[in-house]
């Protein structure tokens, strides 16, 4: 009975939610349905060609496939070298987005939740970077990541066509958003209890890491799938960084190779199923993570 009365009382609040609205309820509607339109079809269509032959493809490009060519995904995955790109992309993306989540929060939370002289100024500097486009310093970008590699003993680890200077260069390019999040989301978080744990004895790393960092976890989690889409899909970077050692090529660039390789000859149906490759992983991470991203970007502004 009480499950009932609590479902009349939402579609209640629903009905009265769009009879205030109006016609901007509808618009809204209207303005979502295609939106998702312009996303899934795309997605959708790239699925379906990944199983087609080229003649289909290029046939009717609207049409079923007449049977399922899951061969073009082993195709792509062994002679394409997918497989091994993926296995790239998941170390370099795996490391980044952990560096970027331990300096990012580290560095959120102290500029949140600690006043001290030039605390504006370092914020605003993070915060700069998000107006600041990395194609712009792309060109030095590359001279600093090669005068890395001239560092004695770890050298040869972080400078150019290596796996650590492209980890690095990925966890510069996402801390200014994760900062400016997780920074406002930390001022939202109670001080009380961070305060009676200094009472009794907690470190400042004790408090950060055991009470405060858990309590922040939907913002955490929020950040941590953007960051994830975000260096997954990153293309013009691993590009300037990783020219000559085919064997650390990310998985972007390795798509990228399939359709420049071999010019109008090259492997459609290979290509699409690449794509699929690529889509799959992060659509299923969104889609199981979808809800923490939702907390996640609800909890400051409900708090």
């Amino acid at each position: 009975m009480a499950e009932a009365a609590i479902s009349r009382s939402r579609a209640h609040v629903r009905e009265e939610r769009r009879k205030r609205l109006g016609p901007l309820s509808i618009l809204t509607h209207l303005a979502l349905l295609i939106w998702t339109v312009l996303v899934a079809v795309p997605i959708v269509w790239t699925f379906l060609a990944s199983v087609k032959s080229e003649d289909e493809i290029f046939g009717n490009a609207w049409s079923l496939p007449a049977s399922l060519r899951f061969d073009n995904w082993a195709r792509a995955w062994e002679q394409a070298h997918i497989g091994q790109y993926m296995v790239n992309s998941v170390i370099v993306v795996a490391f980044s987005t952990f560096g970027t989540m331990l300096f990012g929060s580290m560095a959120a939370y102290v500029l949140a939740r600690y006043r001290f002289r030039g605390n504006r100024a370092i914020y605003l500097l993070f915060v700069s970077g998000l107006a600041f486009p990395v194609y712009l310093a792309l060109t030095p970008l590359f001279f600093v990541v090669q005068n890395m590699g001239t560092i004695p003993l770890i050298g040869q680890f972080i400078g150019l066509n290596t796996r650590g200077g492209l980890i690095l260069v990925y966890i510069a390019y996402s801390l200014p958003f994760t900062v400016f999040f997780l920074a406002a989301f930390f001022r939202t978080l109670p001080g009380a209890v961070a305060e009676a744990a200094f009472v009794d004895g907690a470190s400042h790393a004790r408090v950060f890491f055991q009470i405060m960092l858990p309590m922040a976890k939907p913002g955490i989690v929020s950040v941590t799938i953007f960051n994830v889409l975000g260096q997954w899909n990153q293309y013009q970077l691993p590009l300037v960084l990783l020219t000559s050692d085919r064997e650390k090529w990310v998985l972007t660039q390795g798509i990228a190779d399939i359709s420049t390789a071999a010019g109008y000859d090259a492997d459609w149906s290979a290509l699409f199923a690449a794509l699929s490759m690529a889509i799959l992983p992060m659509l299923i991470v969104y889609t199981l993570f979808q809800s923490q991203i939702q907390k996640g970007l609800t909890a400051g502004a409900l708090k």
